[in-house]
């Protein structure tokens, strides 16, 4: 399993934005509950968002994304990811 950091940038649709939010919380909710999204939320300007999880690897995670109200209802503007090594902290392994 690797680590990867999401990070989001928002539509400027923010009717969209709002109506579409409820569902893409519930979809994350079920990866922190089986502990493969260590953390989430948006940004405080709420321009985006950022959540870090656990995947096989890049293709897992790009399917894994796939899924996401954000991306299936064209919320996710533009996202950023990259593997990260986490070696410090209680996340490490």
């Amino acid at each position: 399993m690797a680590w990867f950091t999401v990070d989001t940038t928002y539509t400027d649709d923010r009717a969209l934005l709002d109506s579409v939010r409820p569902a893409h919380r519930e979809w994350l909710a079920g990866y922190v509950e089986s502990g493969r999204v260590l953390a989430a939320g948006p940004w405080a300007d709420d321009s985006g968002g950022f959540f870090v999880v656990s995947a096989e690897d890049r293709a897992a995670l790009d399917e894994l994304i796939a899924k996401d109200p954000y991306t299936t209802e064209n919320v996710a503007a533009r996202r950023e990811i990259r593997e990260w090594k986490i070696l410090m902290g209680p996340w490490a392994q």
